[in-house]
């Protein structure tokens, strides 16, 4: 094995594959290490009998169909990597209340934006002219993001000014505050906010930015899941990173980043030693700093960002999966997801996961046979129900009440899809399994099992790391890629992260290079005649 690389990836997480993959691209000799025995992360598959379940993937937007392809399916074709898609028929139905009068609230979404508006129409009449008007600025800000990216972070402001003007105005402020400022129904409002839990962020400090690059790229383009479950992702990312030359090393884990002065010479690995120019590793943050880093090199940029970002860790997921022996048409399943809120409030919502269990009253359903018939054996469907935990929930609970405390959430949410959907799904569980914060600090060794790293909210969001892109990453060689990077969370984010920190860290193997041969190219004149 060769012990000298151009970089070192360390984790095959979805940010790590995708950036060793581009790095590979971009001529480089790469090295990808990943602690677990085989790639993915989260991205991967497990099995309980007949079944091969999902472990974390609802969905991902902006693939796009091959005749309006996104972000993520023309990465994938710049990649060569090859997916078997399934498109979600639906955005998502929502039961909930309205927050008007509490009334029952039950409403389903489709993909398109012509048709998501004359949906609305329906639910909330005369609200067609405003709608109309958040797509726009929603395509305005999407575009200015795009420039922004291509612009590594150091965009041009007076393009910002003429271009994107929307972008500047409401880059500063909380999505609940634009919907205000724009004058958007209150109902309205109440079925938009459902797509918060995905970045787990309540209206009220999630970026307004943030909000619309995702909610357009769902509606425009609709979204989709692989056949395979996500282990097919990332199995075809390993195995294009080989065809290209790279090498993977399996049960190897990172312990120190090694430094020649201020400039990454090398890291540690529990398998060695090894050089290299650039370390990009798909981990925490605050374990790279914290743990990795000498500590006499930690940026005092980064001991603040450390500070002010203390305990506000996004998405500590839990998850329960069950196998069914009947189909989703036997059971009653008509959607592939459902979206089960106590209330309209995303605020109370999230407070109220944080408060505990009991006042948690938010879950996701999904069906993926719905997308997906060959996601179970014929006859036969996987369901999952998905929230967030918060360390009130677990961190006075002794070890030996663990299986009943993940017991107790998977009957809490068969008795509100029961309550609310009137799906009843007792009787016909063949599998089960539930996964906590704790399954997946285990498994990803994410500080409190926070798969979304640090929450993009409020002066921590994707807007203000991107513009942050210099400053955040000033030591020579090391660019972290993990969940708290730039873009935030999610798969599309990550693997679009991965792609950028690969091509800004060749960016700067090729200035460092062309600074080296500069003196030896003065030297070669010799001295005046």
């Amino acid at each position: 094995m060769a012990k000298k690389y151009d970089a070192v990836v360390c984790g095959a997480g979805n940010s790590g594959i995708s950036a060793a993959v581009q790095l590979a691209l971009n001529g480089k000799k790469v090295l990808l290490i990943e602690q677990h025995n085989m790639p993915g992360g989260s991205a991967s598959s497990f099995r309980r009998g007949r079944f091969e379940i999902e472990p974390s993937l609802h969905e991902l937007c902006d693939v796009g169909p091959e005749s309006n392809p996104g972000e993520v399916r023309n990465l994938f074709n710049t990649y060569g990597i090859k997916v078997e898609w399934n498109e979600v028929p639906d955005c998502f139905r929502v039961i909930s209340k309205w927050s008007d009068d509490g009334s029952p609230m039950d409403v389903t979404m489709p993909h398109g934006i012509d048709n998501f508006i004359n949906a609305m129409e329906k639910y909330v009449p005369g609200s067609t002219p405003k709608m109309k008007e958040l797509f726009e600025l929603f395509e305005e800000v999407l575009a200015g993001i795009g420039y922004i990216s291509s612009a590594n972070g150091n965009p041009d402001s007076n393009v910002l000014k003429e271009k994107y003007p929307n972008l500047l105005r409401t880059g500063a402020y909380p999505t609940q505050k634009v919907f205000e400022a724009l004058k958007l129904p209150k109902r309205c409002q109440d079925i938009l906010q459902t797509y918060w839990g995905y970045l787990g962020t309540d209206m009220e400090h999630l970026s307004f930015i943030h909000y619309a690059a995702m909610v357009h790229k769902y509606v425009s383009r609709g979204a989709y899941i692989p056949t395979y479950t996500s282990h097919e992702i990332s199995a075809a990312f390993i195995e294009r990173f080989r065809e290209l030359g790279g090498e993977v090393w399996y049960n190897c884990r990172l312990e120190k980043i090694l430094f020649d002065g201020d400039k990454v010479c090398g890291v540690e690995t529990s398998l060695g030693k090894v050089e290299c120019e650039f370390c990009l590793p798909n981990v925490n943050s605050n374990i790279v700093y914290g743990k990795m880093v000498p500590k006499e090199l930690v940026p005092e940029r980064q001991k603040k960002l450390s500070t002010a970002r203390k305990g506000v860790f996004g998405g500590r997921v839990m998850t329960a999966y069950f196998c069914m022996d009947k189909s989703a048409e036997e059971l009653g399943i008509k959607d592939y997801s459902i979206f089960l809120a106590g209330g309209c409030d995303s605020k109370k919502e999230y407070e109220g996961m944080m408060e505990g269990r009991d006042n948690n009253t938010f879950a996701i359903f999904l069906c993926y046979n719905i997308a997906n018939p060959k996601a179970s054996p014929e006859g036969t469907c996987i369901c999952s129900f998905t929230s967030f935990g918060t360390p009130n929930d677990w961190n006075d609970l002794p070890m030996e009440e663990y299986f009943d405390f993940k017991n107790w959430w998977a009957n809490k949410w068969l008795d509100m899809l029961k309550r609310d959907a009137d799906i009843d799904l007792r009787g016909h569980i063949e599998e089960m399994s539930v996964a906590s914060p704790w399954t997946f600090a285990r498994y990803l060794g994410n500080p409190e099992g926070a798969v979304y790293g640090h929450e993009t909210r409020d002066e921590d969001s994707m807007m203000a790391r991107l513009q942050s892109l210099k400053q955040d990453y000033p030591l020579k060689g090391l660019r972290p890629i993990g969940a708290d990077g730039p873009r935030g969370d999610g798969y599309s984010a990550a693997y679009i992260t991965g792609q950028l920190m690969a091509n800004l860290a060749t960016k700067d193997m090729k200035e460092w290079e062309e600074a080296a041969k500069a003196p030896a190219a003065e030297s070669s004149k010799g001295g005046d005649a």
